[in-house]
């Protein structure tokens, strides 16, 4: 079984002003609180441009009530959106050791992630024009390698969320994961044929597949916490996914887990990996240390910057727990 989240806009209430509603959203709806952040270093031997991609976006499925980013001894030039709309910070890295160091406080919602059914595909004449460039092959979804392989496999299952639901099911089911196997010279049609991989992998397999049949697909990265769900041990890590566009919106796909979810933050969107990367260096400059965290807190308990006691986690654990 596969789930799909929808991101529904609320109606905003004419009668409260900006502090008071966002009080009352924090309260009501986003009833939990995720630490999330990252510290990364890197080893230059010269001034080194560099982008990161680290904030968590806009959304009305979370809120960031509090961040902190910072560049040591590097400097942020400049922050701007890029042409997907992603918070983007532009940096010198200087020579020696350069320490990217990113917290934040989001405030998400105690509600599993919705699951769909019966979502039409919207027709290719109908997609809007800005949307188009997720129907075409990318670096990572090279769908146009895919075209017999999916057809094979997903053609006669009926158009929109039914087929979606098959590649999905099929990606879960056919690649196996693998920590620390994954490759930046691989795409979609690898994977495919090797048959494991890493969450980025399970979401461009997703991605390329989708677009064989025209349906806009798009490469997302974020946070996703533990919340009621066991934690597997791995290291912390960023996570990958995808959103398909059906019935005229977009839908989270999550073939790596395969199963709803609470507390997924994103933090960008693109055609795939390239667009959706943590940091882009210009120049040489080694990753020495890589560490990444998200885990539901209670907000009275921690502050920004401070040591990350883990006694004090609340997720990990199938129990919903709240502060």
């Amino acid at each position: 079984m596969w789930y799909l989240f929808g991101s529904r806009r609320r109606k905003v209430s004419r009668g409260f002003g900006p502090s008071i509603f966002w009080k009352y959203m924090i309260s009501t709806f986003l009833d939990l609180t995720v630490r999330v952040g990252c510290r990364l270093d890197y080893e230059s031997t010269m001034p080194t441009p560099a982008l990161f991609m680290l904030r968590p976006r806009v959304d009305d499925s979370h809120l960031v009530t509090a961040e902190q980013f910072s560049v040591s001894p590097g400097l942020v030039r400049q922050e701007f959106q890029d042409s997907y709309g992603n918070t983007t910070r532009r940096a010198i890295l200087q020579p020696g050791l350069n320490t990217v160091a990113h917290d934040a406080l989001v405030s998400v919602a105690s509600r599993y992630e919705e699951r769909i059914s019966g979502q039409p595909a919207v027709p290719v004449a109908e997609i809007p024009a800005e949307l188009l460039r997720y129907t075409l092959p990318s670096r990572y979804c090279d769908s146009d390698k895919l075209m017999e392989f999916a057809w094979d496999h997903f053609g006669q299952i009926p158009h929109g969320s039914e087929r979606v639901q098959a590649i999905a099911d099929w990606v879960h089911a056919n690649i196996q994961y693998r920590f620390g196997s994954g490759r930046p010279d691989l795409a979609a049609s690898d994977i495919i044929h090797r048959r494991y991989g890493v969450c980025r992998d399970f979401a461009h397999s997703v991605i390329a597949l989708c677009r064989t049949f025209n349906i806009p697909a798009r490469y997302v990265t974020g946070h996703l916490p533990d919340i009621a769900f066991l934690d597997s041990g791995s290291p912390g890590d960023f996570h990958a996914y995808s959103e398909v566009y059906l019935g005229r919106q977009w839908w989270t796909v999550d073939a790596r887990f395969n199963t709803p979810r609470i507390g997924r933050i994103k933090m960008s969107h693109g055609l795939d990996a390239v667009d959706g990367a943590f940091g882009t260096i210009y120049g040489e400059a080694n990753l020495t240390y890589f560490e990444v965290w998200s885990y539901q807190v209670n907000p009275a308990q921690v502050m920004l910057g401070s040591e990350r006691d883990m006694s004090k986690r609340l997720d990990g654990t199938p129990l919903l727990r709240f502060a």
